[in-house]
Order: structure tokens, then sequence, then C-alpha cells
């Protein structure tokens, strides 16, 4: 059994835990995102889904990720571009951005807990979490020379 195969498994579990109904839209939709690198927003699974699910709105989708999101499989990421993307994976981590093409990658760096506890101690907030985003050019956007010289 492959890595993502296990990860699928051991989703369907989770869904089935919380009493959520196994639709073959939701499997495709989990299945999706468990292999997807691109954390995509909910457009773009539709299209990469719509030929499997000819019937499938993209309504149902947005249902399908709100479920996921629920039971606590996919993390919802909200930037300024106002299409939530869709990421699952759950742990902490951080995410590096495109400027040029939106490109969203993953990155592990230690946790900001200590940068949690001083912003407590100097602000009084009871702090409930932290998001760290860094924004660049790609690899692939670097290679493209500039319109603006």
């Amino acid at each position: 059994m492959t890595v993502s195969e296990k990860r699928l498994h051991q989703a369907i579990d989770t869904l089935k835990e919380s009493g959520v109904r196994i639709t073959p839209q939701r499997h495709a939709v989990l299945e999706y995102l468990l292999n997807s690198m691109i954390h995509p927003t909910a457009d773009e699974i539709y299209k990469a889904l719509e030929g499997k699910f000819p019937n499938m709105s993209v309504a149902t989708v947005y249902n399908n990720l709100r479920v996921l999101r629920e039971v606590g499989l996919v993390r919802e990421l909200t930037y300024g571009d106002s299409s939530s993307r869709f990421d699952c994976n759950t742990t902490k981590h951080y995410h590096i951005i495109c400027d040029q093409c939106g490109k969203i990658v993953d990155f592990h760096y230690p946790s900001l807990d200590e940068v949690e506890s001083l912003a407590e101690q100097v602000t009084g907030f009871d702090v409930s979490h932290h998001r760290l985003e860094v924004y660049g050019t790609c690899k692939e956007c670097k290679k493209v020379p500039s319109k603006g010289h």
C-alpha cells in the first residue's frame, strides 16, 4: 500500500468515525486533495473531477470541502485573491507563495510557539493560532524574462 493509499484509508476511517457518509464525489474530492501538491481552489477541484462526475456541481465540491474541513481533514487557506485554497496537510507547517503565478509550496520550520507566547505577554491577548506566509518568486517564474525592463 502506497503512502497516499494509506492516507486515503485513514481519512475515510476518520469520516466514518465522524458519521459522515462516503459518497463517490466526496471520495473523489478527498483523493484529489490527498494527491495534490498545488493547494487547489474549489474551482480547480471541480474542473479536475468534472470528466469523472459530469453531473457534479461546484456547490457539491464546496459542500464536500466544508464537511472535510469540519472533521479536520482539510485546512482552508485564505489569501488576498479572495479564492480559498485547500490543503490536506493539516500538520503544523508554513507556506511560501509566488508573487508572479500564485503557486503555494509547503515548507516546514520549527513551530513559532515562542512567538505566540511573547505576543500574549506583550499584548495580553489569548493567542489562538498564527500563520506565517513567505512571498517571493518561484524557480519557474524566475526563468521568465521580466517585461517591465
